[in-house]
């Protein structure tokens, strides 16, 4: 799904000029997203944690060879979900020499599922890759009452893939293994939350001597599907945009991003960070379309565009003009300043350039082009409800809610707003006209 255009490319000039909203006050504790509100009032120490492999259950298990060059190289991957395994897989393909990687699980019990099975497997147009060359680990507060007793390293290269709601919390239980010489990824649908406005406030708060980690990205538009424990159909091949969140990190110097750009069938290329936010938003519009209707009316992607003239169609068009809406507010904030900054344009024109790009017909033809691309897929959030799974909701439509109030509270963002109430109170499978009623009262 290669249909993101970038924007550092040179633009007529455009005389007319657009008025910068600026936020009078910094951001106070009210302002501050139910994400990181906890976080600022939290003084604590971090964690300890311990490295638990299968030998602390008494199995059987040989680690990989590790040396203390080894450990500068090592990737460790956090959340052995769909995308965690097609990165691990991929990742261990990498030619002449790939990089030592160790999967991070979430629970204890997965050690033992480990041992199990066969170890990654993910199946690409009909071709298993399959490998158990990886060393797996599960981190705890507990010490292990059996076993190795090791704590976790200092970390130099994390590759995040949980879903979206995972990813800080699992971060930020790590801070204390993180430093400048260390680099996260992240590879989750939403919004990044370290962007601006709120990123540098968690940064600054964990992070006060400026020794924080370097944070990279990863559009991620590959369709992965469970096959069962450890195993996955890479059932839609596409691309990966990746760079750094933070402008002035040069990606090409980056011993991650740049194993990440040299896997196989990952397709990875570099994008540099103003470009990269763009890539996010509008993936994001097209996110907060098509996962919360599909996931409503327990249908593919395509069910939404059979009729052009219905009902749903008309929810579609209130979501997308609230999102647009809100994007043009940002685009025009100093919220988005310092990333604008970042590129070789004139931020200006940049602003004027992003107006129009984030205009409700171009987000609409933006949503129409892809839902033709992927209209025979279940999307992610309707696989998490008929699994009875939580659901990325709040950094989906719940990311327009928060950044509306955050910009101008008087953005109308009702539709988003009903829809992450609909999601997370449970609705059962709704029909068009009944999704359409309770939508659009």
């Amino acid at each position: 799904m290669a249909f993101w255009n970038r924007i550092s490319r040179p633009y007529p000039l455009i005389t007319s000029s657009i008025p910068v909203i600026r936020q009078r006050r910094p951001l106070s504790m009210a302002q501050a997203p139910a994400w990181l509100k906890p976080v600022l009032s939290d003084t604590s120490v971090p964690p300890t944690l311990y490295a638990w492999t299968p030998a602390n259950l008494n199995l059987p298990y040989t680690p990989q060879r590790r040396d203390i060059q080894d450990e500068s190289s090592r990737i460790y991957i956090i959340g052995i979900g769909n995308l965690g395994r097609m990165y691990a897989a991929y990742l261990s393909l990498v030619t002449p020499t790939p990089p030592p990687i160790t999967l991070v699980v979430h629970r204890e019990s997965l050690l033992s599922q480990w041992i199990e099975n066969n170890g990654v497997e993910v199946t690409r147009q009909g071709v298993l890759h399959q490998s158990k060359a990886y060393d797996i680990e599960y981190w705890s507060e507990e010490k292990p009452a059996t076993g190795p007793v090791q704590q976790v390293q200092p970390l130099r290269n994390v590759l995040v893939t949980t879903k979206a709601t995972a990813a800080m919390p699992s971060v930020d239980r790590i801070r204390g293994y993180l430093d400048s010489q260390s680099t996260v990824a992240f590879a989750q649908n939403g919004m990044s939350k370290l962007w601006p406005p709120h990123g540098s406030a968690y940064m600054t708060h964990r992070y006060p001597n400026g020794n924080g980690f370097n944070a990279l990205l990863c559009v991620t538009n590959h369709g992965v599907l469970s096959e069962g424990p450890f195993k996955s159909l890479h059932a839609a091949p596409a691309n990966v945009s990746i760079g750094s969140v933070f402008p002035g990190h040069d990606v090409s110097q980056n011993y991650l991003a740049q194993q990440i750009l040299a896997a196989p069938f990952i397709d990875a290329k570099a994008f540099p960070t103003a470009d990269l936010w763009v890539v996010q938003l509008e993936k994001l519009v097209v996110n907060a379309c098509l996962n919360p209707l599909t996931a409503l009316l327990r249908q593919k992607n395509g069910f939404i565009f059979q009729n052009p003239d219905g009902p749903i169609i008309k929810v579609l068009d209130c979501i997308i003009a609230e999102a647009s809406a809100v994007l043009q507010a940002l685009a025009k904030s100093d919220a988005s300043t310092s990333i604008l900054a970042s590129s070789e344009s004139d931020i200006a024109i940049l602003r004027q350039t992003l107006v129009e790009r984030f205009s409700f017909d171009k987000l609409r033809s933006l949503v129409y082009a892809v839902g033709e691309k992927v209209k025979e897929n279940r999307s992610s959030m309707l696989q998490d409800v008929c699994a009875g799974k939580g659901t990325e909701i709040r950094d989906f439509n719940g990311w327009f809610v928060d950044m509306a109030t955050f910009l101008d509270p008087s953005i109308d963002v009702s539709t988003n707003q009903k829809l992450v109430e609909l999601i997370e109170n449970g609705a059962a499978q709704l029909d068009e006209t009944s999704l359409s009623q309770s939508m659009l009262k």
